[in-house]
């Protein structure tokens, strides 16, 4: 436990100082408070549309219009925005050549490489934690659904997390972190779309495809509802991709 503390904290302080996080958390925080802005802007634009429609005023309301879009929309921007937190994980260790003192410390590599994910799950808190300013700022002109909300973030927690694990992974395939951060979007872009084939796979490989999807998984969590089997693969999703990874850095004692 002390070694993966030792790795946590040299992760956090390398992460906080670096120019890549503040641009990073700039743009997430930007970007994703433009689409609440346009939301909020549209959600009004229909409340005085329902003043001469009894029938819109009827569906209209915060949780759809303004906080499960934000979701998705965050979603869509930490899809862009990972690949700038994970490509150093392994890959600025390979370049600086200090891949090898790490290897050399009294931790198994395990260790490390749970205190490299939790530094950077750490990371993902902390930019979710600007997000919840223009919530906060709505709450006081209208309540919002704060249980919705939070099962909200955890789904995005969630889904942020397996983009780490993934990320992790193509970081120790490379010592290029420009390659590692292209290798990372592609394979969270792949992992987003494969659902798409669902309607011309075929009634047996379409549902697959489509549970593979990481994105579908987010849906419930989105709408207030936290099942069980999205909980069941996002961890296992998590755990693959560590494991991968740790089986991958193991193969240094075969490669030579």
């Amino acid at each position: 436990m002390r070694g993966i503390m030792a790795v946590f904290k040299k992760e956090i302080l390398t992460a906080f100082s670096s120019p890549i996080f503040y641009a990073a958390s700039f743009i997430f925080l930007v970007v994703s408070g433009y689409f609440f802005y346009t939301n909020a802007i549209i959600y009004t634009i229909r409340s005085f549309q329902a003043g001469q429609n009894p029938f819109l005023a009827e569906r209209l309301n915060l949780s759809d219009f303004v906080v499960k879009p934000y979701f998705g929309d965050m979603a869509i921007v930490l899809l862009l925005m990972l690949p700038l937190l994970t490509m150093r994980s392994y890959a600025e260790e390979k370049k600086m050549g200090t891949i090898e003192l790490l290897f050399t410390y009294p931790l198994s590599d395990g260790a490390a490489l749970a205190g490299k994910f939790g530094a950077c799950v750490f990371t993902l808190l902390t930019m979710l934690a600007g997000t919840l300013l223009p919530l906060l700022l709505l709450q006081t002109f209208a309540p919002l659904d704060w249980g919705l909300i939070a099962s909200g973030y955890l789904g995005i927690l969630l889904l942020g997390a397996s983009f780490i694990a993934l990320g992790i992974f193509t970081s120790s395939l490379t010592e290029n972190q420009i390659i590692a951060a292209v290798l990372s979007f592609g394979a969270f872009l792949l992992f987003w779309i494969i659902g798409w084939a669902k309607s011309f796979a075929g009634p047996t490989l379409g549902p697959i495809l489509e549970h593979i999807s990481i994105v579908v998984h987010l849906d419930s969590f989105v709408k207030g509802l936290i099942d069980s089997r999205d909980l069941v693969f996002y961890l296992l999703f998590i755990f693959f991709w560590l494991f991968v990874t740790l089986r991958f850095l193991n193969t240094r004692f075969w490669r030579g």
